[in-house]
């Protein structure tokens, strides 16, 4: 295996950060609402967390159930308001109708994030041309994780997806680390472990008692150990 895997956690309020942290998460993915798969929380929230933990935090940029931009001089307000609360990361990815990339919108609102570092999220996985749209991403600022199962419909299907676009590493427009999540599952880590990939992402896996329930210190350190080899 080759050096230490990323962590990232999905945090929904202090105690969830706090317990994260504790189970050797190096990273949080803050967002609420996860019946609409994570939308934007409240500046107030995020700046709780941010004084509550001292890792990193990646905070989600998306308004509304879907993948479509929907009111972007809306999302460039809330992402000053963030960055106002402590925000220095985020996570965001928007598609037009047809499954494209919506350049005009992710344009405008990492235009706004003053190059602060940001992941393009699981709107990869319902891109109509994967590899398009990440050649188009190349140059944008700022970008430098891709989150993707490898598919709509999560790491089992996407796997093979998977290690192929790992093997790309390095290539103009596989350049990003590429997170996995989505259908994430420890007997996943290891094969992609062993190609080279080395950043994962859960949600619900850090949750024993479900989305009702808080992330469990003790299923995150499980994670850790797994993906540390031991």
């Amino acid at each position: 295996m080759s050096k230490r895997a990323v962590l990232e956690v999905i945090a929904l309020d202090v105690e969830d950060a706090v317990a994260a942290q504790a189970g050797g998460a190096d990273r949080l993915e803050l967002v609420t609402e996860m019946a609409a798969d994570g939308l934007t929380p409240s500046p107030a929230t995020v700046a709780a967390i941010r004084a509550a933990v001292d890792i990193d935090l990646r905070v989600m940029l998306r308004l509304a159930d879907g993948f479509a931009a929907g009111d972007v001089e809306r999302l460039v307000r809330v992402a000053g308001e963030l960055r106002e609360a402590g925000a220095g990361q985020f996570v965001l990815g928007f598609l037009d109708a047809d499954g494209g990339l919506d350049v005009a919108a992710v344009e405008r609102v990492v235009g706004a994030l003053g190059g602060c570092r940001w992941t393009f999220h699981r709107a990869i996985d319902r891109a109509a041309d994967r590899d398009a749209l990440r050649k188009q991403l190349a140059d944008l600022p700022g970008l430098d994780t891709y989150l993707t199962a490898g598919s709509a419909t999560g790491v089992d299907a996407g796997l093979a997806t998977l290690l192929a676009e790992g093997a790309r590493r390095g290539e103009p427009g596989y350049e990003q680390t590429l997170l996995v999540g989505g259908g994430l599952r420890l007997e996943h880590v290891r094969p992609l472990r062993d190609a080279g990939i080395d950043a994962f992402h859960i949600g619900g896996a850090a949750r024993p008692s479900g989305w009702t329930g808080p992330v469990s210190t003790e299923a995150v350190a499980q994670w850790r150990k797994v993906l540390d080899g031991q």
